[in-house]
């Protein structure tokens, strides 16, 4: 018997502060980086086919040059400040999470079936919506403050802008906190839907990675791929699911934009109105938002910052 445990190999630790400092820096850095595609995500699933077919953005491109020619290019970084403040607690709370939980599901033997796996990105994807969900709902009005504006310009209308913090004292005082998780359910159904297919992805291609050792990490860019990639197909499978959240987490309406009463409602409406098509508006900007994002969030998160520079083991 002794024999036996002397061969084994020592249990792994689990330290969640390093984990919860490197998810907080690897938000930090990803969402800098890829924020105006998301803002043009937004302003793309937003957006409704008028009668005769009309539309205010032509596609992914033409939402680029209309919002810089008409906010300049701080104006593609509207709602960042938001979104750059809470995006650390929110990856801290997602990476660290799915780690922590795929910790305690491992069997005995070290192995950690696909089922376990799923059912710890469902667990991170939920802890998650804590943060994300007011984050979200501050972002969204900050990112399409600009098309709304634009809208109201044309016909016309005058268009007043406030700021997060501005509407934020609005919903507490209006509706209290829970004003601040308006579509809390619809973003829940994306964030564990996403989870559930992003992180055994992710797993599954970072441990085909090259590396010399077989207990050591793949390099930087191996993770990077990893990240873009499982990133990539878990965005565009839950993409209808965004919309929904989307549309459900909009406060400001244009003059001939529907309002939703439910997540049944918002689907329903936006089927028989504008076809299955729309579930999939923003899709391939998500998906180029998404790639890099968690591309870089997961292999700096990978890289281990507070470990190596932090000395926190």
């Amino acid at each position: 018997m002794s024999g036996s445990n002397q061969n084994q190999p020592p249990p792994q630790q689990f330290n969640l502060l390093p984990k919860i400092i490197n998810g907080g820096i690897a938000g930090i850095i990803g969402v800098s980086v890829v924020f105006p595609l998301d803002l043009v995500k937004t302003r793309l699933q937003n957006q409704t086919v008028g009668p005769n077919g009309e539309k205010q953005y032509k596609n992914m491109l033409d939402c680029f040059r209309q919002t810089y020619r008409a906010e300049g290019y701080f104006g593609m970084y509207r709602g960042s400040a938001v979104n750059i403040l809470l995006i650390t607690p929110e990856k801290a709370i997602k990476l660290a999470a799915n780690d922590m939980f795929r910790y305690h599901l491992t069997l005995p033997d070290g192995s950690l079936p696909i089922i376990r796996q799923m059912a710890a990105g469902a667990l991170a994807g939920a802890c998650q919506i804590v943060v994300t969900t007011p984050m979200e709902l501050l972002k969204i009005q900050m990112q399409d403050a600009g098309r709304l504006a634009a809208q109201a310009k044309a016909e016309g209308k005058k268009f007043e802008r406030i700021t997060a913090m501005q509407l934020t004292r609005k919903l507490l005082a209006e509706r209290g906190i829970f004003g601040l998780y308006k579509g809390i359910t619809a973003t829940a159904a994306r964030d564990v839907s996403f989870s559930i297919v992003y992180f055994p992805l992710f797993a599954t291609l970072n441990d085909l990675g090259p590396r010399e050792n077989k207990a050591d990490p793949p390099p930087f860019w191996w993770s990077f791929i990893s990240g873009c990639s499982a990133g990539s197909i878990a965005a565009l499978g839950v993409n209808p699911l965004d919309v929904v959240k989307t549309r459900m987490q909009t406060i400001a309406k244009g003059s001939s934009e529907r309002q939703y009463s439910s997540i049944l409602d918002c689907i329903t409406k936006t089927l028989t109105q504008e076809g299955p098509t729309a579930f999939f508006k923003g899709g391939a900007c998500r998906m180029i938002v998404i790639a890099p994002l968690f591309g870089i969030a997961q292999s700096i998160y990978y890289i281990g910052l507070a470990e190596n520079y932090l000395g926190i083991k």
